[in-house]
């Protein structure tokens, strides 16, 4: 039996009902090969050569590919049908050749369908091929990129702007277009304007609503009544005058339906319509296309095959009638910039399947299928057809006009399955309008003036930013909800009532790649470099030399920053962002004067610990700091930026401060002898500014230690972390090992007993298997003679071991732990220790050498 591979175990089980027991249909579970984020995994010195691995959890998933070709000598690839799809053919026939598997009489065919039907893969079974070797090239060019980009870009950005969590080919440049829209918002000032509106009724008494247009006799701009006078004057005007018809205008108009679903588009009207993001709607498609419901979703291609063309037009007859199905097919252009990887629209593989009709209860499921399956009839019905109306009532001497529109569905045509969304969009001319007749007198019920501000431009929703990179060039279809995705999970942008808006450290990311890499996050140039890549994809283009041309002008852009200094990198971010973070104050004195010195510059400061704030240049006389962002934002935790005293305590004198991480307790001073006086955040359930002298006394307290516990003796803990109160089971709460377990309460933290102690750490070991449980103690031998520090015996899973602060030293399998001496186990002990030592310092260069080794072999 012929051994078949696809993605996803959902789809080998569609196919493989499709084959019956002739093959063998096994999953790949996605990529099976990856470059390791390590440096040398692609070396531009050796041809760009590419150093692969097999991922963990793929090693399994390659191995029963391997098993199952011992028992039939036949491959047949049949992964999805683009550029990522080829990608996982040629890893799959490079990873099973290097394990041997494949042999050299071994035959390998590469097939695609773009529908999991029993037709599209019987066909596709007749016609094989070769794996796609310009197409697998377009792949491993865009991975080598993004590869370079990330792995010696983000270390600059790790050096220069701490804080900064990565930057990457197009996520930093879709970063940047969210980025330079807030900007927009926040220069944005408003302009007021007024409107006038009157409610009209007609000789028969029926009511509508006109719109002033014309005043003294001028047609009006948008900006003409400019305040509450003018607008008063203009209602006089209307309410003064007799108003009659002077024209009504009535025209036929057409309204074509929308194009069949492509990637981009299907993203924005699930986002529109649904709310649904990016990835959400992509991992919903995929599940109806491995269902069989649906064509291959990744596509930028909007042309529809013969047959699903002539299937969409009986469903439509059949359905709604004959009137509805144009006398010639709706011919649809394809879009998509490169041909060769250019595929079908997304569209239903049977137009007479109904959302009802699906297998399925899951509802983003047949919500979804529903929204294709009525946009694919709908591109393939007749035009509605309307009728627009335009009514002009103005007084006989010409003064004031007044319009109003309307229009009339003669016949809805493809506006009865479905009508396309608008992106912040208000059509008033879609009511409708009563019987009006030119000559008509008409009655003025009510004039209303209306006052209007300009607005900003809006915040970019997911649809509307994926319509944007569309526009610009920058990504294509398989990308679009991955970079979307991965801007949101880096912490740069936040979505908030389906609105993208940039975070700080998002803003700190743009500004210092806007200043120090500019070309490389500048729209022409991404789009550029995807045009390069489709060119390679058609075969027009060889992917090595536009690699080459990309790092030699990258890399000399990054050699360039390595002179940078932090300090004015940050000065150029402050006057970046200085309308972000000191916009002018309504004083008019110098915003960035430190309000509590008065002598101080504010600026932006970073943290060693990553992040960033607003910091007074007179540190540490000056003490003033205030969150990253515009001022007013800061958190109303009742402190001044001197901090307060709360009172005394033998002899020291007890703080709160408000720090960079929240409100924070402390004792004494900072001075030459005590650098780090002893601190305590204050919980986040407690008020800051209600914070007395008991509390805080309270707080400094901690860690508090229970006793010993019962079972090994080892110290039981409680104390308040970063997450709430917790119970630890270690020798001091600063040692990464031992257990955790979470208290229910604040108030524990002082009251919990050893019995309840016990029994929440034994849940929590319990919880997890018994992993994190602290090793035990077979024997203590005392201090270490030379260095100090307790040297232990302990039991571990891989047998006993010598234990010496962070130096384990396995012992001998002969050697029993009950006769070992403490002259024996510091001899282990420094064993271990030199060994460590010189790992480190000969690994590197072993590492290095043998990448370039590697990777030169591979060059192709």
């Amino acid at each position: 039996m012929p051994v078949v591979v696809v993605e996803s175990p959902a789809k080998a089980k569609t196919i493989n009902s499709y084959l019956g027991n002739d093959y063998t249909v096994l999953a790949s579970y996605g990529h099976v090969r990856d470059l390791p984020p390590k440096d040398g995994s692609v070396d531009p010195e050796n041809e760009f050569g590419m150093l692969w691995e097999v991922a963990s959890d793929s090693k399994k998933h390659v191995k029963a590919i391997a098993d199952a070709l011992k028992d039939d000598n036949a491959l047949i690839l049949a992964t999805d049908p683009d550029r990522e799809g080829e990608a996982i053919s040629w890893h799959l026939q490079e990873a099973l050749t290097k394990r041997k598997s494949i042999k050299k009489d071994t035959p390998v065919s590469r097939v695609v369908f773009n529908q999991i039907t029993k037709k599209a893969v019987t066909e596709a079974m007749d016609n094989p091929r070769q794996v796609d070797m310009p197409l697998v090239e377009a792949y491993l060019a865009r991975r080598a990129l993004d590869y370079l980009v990330g792995f010696n870009l983000s270390p600059v950005l790790w050096r220069k702007l701490p804080g900064a969590r990565s930057a990457g080919r197009v996520q930093s440049v879709t970063l940047r277009l969210i980025v330079e829209r807030e900007m927009e918002i926040e220069a944005f000032r408003n302009r007021e304007y007024w409107s006038v509106k009157a409610l009209l009724a007609t000789p028969r008494g029926q009511e509508f609503e006109a719109r002033l247009t014309v005043l003294a006799g001028k047609k009006l701009e948008r900006f003409d009544i400019e305040n509450e006078t003018q607008a008063e004057m203009a209602v006089q005007a209307i309410s003064s005058r007799d108003l009659s018809v002077q024209s009504v205008e009535a025209k036929p108009a057409n309204r074509n339906p929308a194009a069949p679903f492509m990637t981009s588009t299907l993203q924005q009207e699930a986002s529109r319509k649904f709310g649904m993001g990016a990835r959400q709607t992509m991992s919903t498609a995929q599940r109806l296309y491995e269902a069989g419901y649906i064509t291959y979703m990744r596509t930028d291609g909007i042309d529809m095959a013969p047959e699903a063309v002539t299937a969409a037009r009986d469903a439509i007859k059949t359905l709604y009638g004959s009137e509805y199905v144009p006398s010639s097919p709706r011919i649809y252009k394809n879009k998509a910039k490169n041909a060769q990887e250019a595929h079908e629209c997304v569209r239903p593989t049977d137009m007479m399947v109904k959302a009802t009709d699906l297998k399925t209860s899951d509802a983003d499921q047949r919500k979804l299928y529903d929204l294709i399956w009525k946009r694919t009839l709908a591109c393939q019905m007749e035009g509605a057809r309307l009728e627009r109306t335009t009514v002009d009532v103005g007084s006989e001497d010409g003064q004031v006009v007044l319009r109003a529109t309307g229009q009339v569905v003669l016949f809805d045509g493809f506006l009865r399955v479905y009508e396309e969304g608008r992106d912040d969009v208000v059509d008033e001319d879609d009511k409708r309008l009563p019987q009006i007749d030119q000559g008509d007198s008409m009655d003025k019920l009510s004039v209303t003036p209306e006052q209007h501000f300009t607005q900003p431009p809006p915040r970019y929703t997911e649809a509307t930013l994926v319509k944007r990179m569309e526009e610009l060039g920058i990504g294509r279809p398989s990308t679009y909800a991955s970079i979307v995705t991965t801007i949101q999970d880096r912490e740069y942008v936040r979505k908030d009532k389906n609105r993208l808006i940039p975070e700080d450290k998002g803003r700190l990311v743009t500004a210092f790649l806007e200043n120090y890499f500019r070309k490389y996050v500048g729209y022409g140039f991404t789009a550029d470099l995807e045009d390069q890549l489709d060119n390679v994809s058609a075969g027009d283009a060889d992917y090595k030399e536009v690699l080459g041309r990309f790092w030699h002008d990258f890399s000399a852009a990054i050699a360039e920053t390595s002179d940078l200094r932090i300090t004015e990198v940050l000065e150029k971010i402050n006057e970046v962002l200085e309308p972000h973070l000191f916009p002018p104050n309504e004083e008019g004195t110098d915003p960035r004067l430190c309000p509590n010195c008065g002598a101080g510059r504010l600026s932006m400061r970073t943290a060693r610990s990553g992040g960033a704030f607003i910091g007074c240049s007179n540190y540490p006389e000056c003490r003033y700091t205030r969150a990253f962002g515009p001022p007013g934002e800061e958190d109303d935790s009742g402190i001044p930026p001197e901090g307060k005293l709360l009172g005394e305590d033998a002899g020291d004198k007890i703080y709160a401060f408000k720090g960079r991480f929240g409100p924070y307790v402390q004792r004494g001073e900072v001075t030459d002898d005590n650098k780090k006086p002893p601190r305590q955040s204050i919980p986040k359930d407690w008020r800051p500014e209600e914070v007395d002298l008991p509390q805080a006394l309270q707080l400094l307290s901690l860690p508090r230690e229970i006793g010993p516990h019962p079972e090994d003796g080892v110290t039981v803990w409680a104390n308040i972390g970063r997450y709430g109160p917790y119970l630890k089971h270690a020798a001091s709460t600063s040692e990464r090992g031992g257990t955790n377990a979470n208290l229910e309460s604040i108030d524990e933290v002082w009251t919990v007993g050893m019995n309840r102690a016990v029994q929440l750490l034994a849940e929590k070991v319990a919880s997890r298997g018994g992993r994190g449980a602290p090793a035990k103690i077979l024997r203590d031998l005392g201090e270490h003679p030379d260095q100090g520090g307790q040297v232990s015996i302990m039991e571990g899973k891989y047998g006993p071991y010598v234990k010496w602060e962070k130096v384990n030293a396995t012992l001998p399998k002969e050697t029993e732990p009950d006769s070992v001496t403490i002259e024996q186990a510091v001899l282990l002990i420094d064993e271990k220790a030199a060994k460590k030592g010189t790992r480190r310092r000969k690994a590197a260069p072993k590492k290095k050498s043998a990448a370039k080794k590697t990777t030169a072999k591979k060059a192709g």
